[in-house]
């Protein structure tokens, strides 16, 4: 009987770990549009969803359309959720720097303005530690000049409209119009050649 008691609590304990989902992690970019940072970071294994919303600025729940003013000091950022156990950190910073321009700090592709500057925000020491490092092996490397990506300590993440999220799935023509119009790949292909497949 013991035994028996003893293998039903293993048992269970072993389905409450299965049934117990490992912790996400967060990570936040901003490499333009959040629409096409949104799809990027999406389509990474370990991804479970990336969140469209604006960081940076000194506004309250700023509305879209006060951020594309350029005057509350947001710009559009993704917030990740991942899964440390499958995707790291350094993973996501490596997908981050195919992703942006990072030669111009005034947009990102056709949008311009201080809503659309590419930046990095650490949420926590070790990333910090890895984005500043991320950043010098990118000056180090020598391929692309300048590199004026910021960044700076994660502040409030705002989420952004409902509409805005998962665009590239909602909207799907007018997504890959606007992203092929705006010559975002184009540009990354330029600066960073082939992306791996």
């Amino acid at each position: 009987m013991t035994g028996s008691k003893m293998g039903l609590q293993a048992l269970v304990l072993l389905a409450a770990m299965v049934v117990s989902p490992v912790q996400a992690e967060q990570a936040i970019f901003a490499s333009g549009c959040f629409w096409c940072t949104e799809s990027d970071f999406e389509k990474v294994e370990g991804v479970r969803e990336a969140v469209s919303g604006y960081i940076g600025g000194a506004v309250e729940n700023p509305s879209y359309e006060a951020v594309s003013t350029g005057r509350t000091g947001h710009t559009e950022a993704v917030r990740v959720d991942y899964d440390p156990a499958v995707v790291s950190y350094q993973t996501l910073l490596d997908v981050y720097w195919r992703n942006v321009d990072p030669t111009t700090d005034q947009g990102q592709f056709c949008d311009k303005g201080s809503q659309y500057r590419p930046g990095i925000y650490p949420l926590n020491d070790a990333q910090m530690e890895a984005a500043l490092a991320s950043r010098q092996a990118i000056i180090d490397a020598g391929r692309v000049q300048p590199v004026l990506v910021e960044i700076e300590p994660a502040t409030t993440f705002y989420v952004a409209e409902d509409h805005h999220q998962n665009y590239y799935k909602t909207h799907t023509l007018r997504y890959r119009y606007y992203r092929f119009a705006c010559g975002r790949d184009a540009r990354l292909k330029e600066l960073w050649g082939e992306p791996p497949s």
